[in-house]
């Protein structure tokens, strides 16, 4: 990602700070995309991003808190965006399923596989996990609204992600066809 900067302005401090935490968040969410958690190290992240080892501690000192912030970052962008683009409330469950593509979900599958044998990794992501849900859940409320429960909002995430899990075995092609038919099937269930 690009940050803006204009020529010749002085900045805040506090803009100093944002503007060194979203280089560092986008590098560290490029770099779990490229080369997944143990590929990844703080000092390499921070050459990515093109600050030094010493702001890079001072914003996250370790590892998971600062891929772990910048999972949360990019979930609170990405639904963002979802909601700006004013999805047609016909079209919730699709829009839920294209959540779970791109950088966003590789980065988080990374976490999520090296959380399973990463006690520290495993406990800082327990309250992200909570945030994620709690993101999608009301994106897809504020999306549909009471055209379905909270339980069949609940059951279509865990839906999408397992969908998107599977895809990583399937082509493209293979994977919008797949999709293309269950998903017609899983919205006639629950307008029932």
């Amino acid at each position: 990602m690009i940050h803006d900067t204009v020529p010749g302005a002085t900045r805040t401090q506090a803009q100093r700070t944002a503007a060194t935490r979203g280089k560092l968040l986008d590098a560290a969410v490029e770099s779990l995309v490229e080369q997944g958690y143990a590929g990844i190290s703080t000092q390499g992240i921070a050459t990515r991003a093109g600050v030094s080892r010493g702001a890079q501690l001072h914003h996250f000192p370790t590892k998971e808190s600062l891929v772990v912030a910048a999972i949360e970052h990019l979930v609170e962008k990405r639904l963002h965006e979802i909601l700006e683009s004013d999805p047609d409330p016909e079209y919730g469950f699709e829009a839920l399923f294209d959540a779970f593509s791109g950088p966003l979900f590789d980065a988080a599958l990374e976490l999520w596989v090296a959380a399973r044998t990463d006690p520290s990794l495993h406990a800082a992501m327990i309250p992200l996990e909570r945030k994620v849900s709690d993101a999608l859940r009301t994106g897809c409320l504020e999306i549909m609204g009471d055209r379905v429960s909270p339980d069949i909002i609940d059951l279509a995430i865990e839906l999408a992600r397992g969908f998107a899990v599977s895809a990583l075995m399937r082509t493209p092609e293979s994977d919008r066809e797949f999709r293309e038919r269950l998903l017609p099937v899983w919205k006639a269930l629950v307008s029932k």
